[in-house]
């Protein structure tokens, strides 16, 4: 049993993250990335890494994007 769910996590992990290579098509985006590293991270060390660094990085440009709009609204 817990092969079938691994095996189904690695086939919709993997299809997301293609597809999100395809981001620039109508219908798929690069959003498909971090969900597909995000489906594979309880299986693979290597996915949760990425999302993980994928999710600090758009922490930060989210907190970079507040300051300066703080700044604007300032002046």
């Amino acid at each position: 049993m817990h092969s079938l769910h691994f095996s189904m996590r690695w086939v919709i992990g993997i299809g997301l993250m293609v597809g999100g290579v395809l981001g620039f098509l109508p219908v798929l985006g690069f959003w498909m990335i971090p969900l597909g590293l995000l489906v594979l991270a309880p299986d693979f060390r290597w996915a949760r890494r990425g999302y993980l660094s994928i999710m600090t990085w758009l922490r930060r440009f989210r907190d970079r994007h507040k300051a300066r709009k703080t700044v604007k609204e300032r002046e």
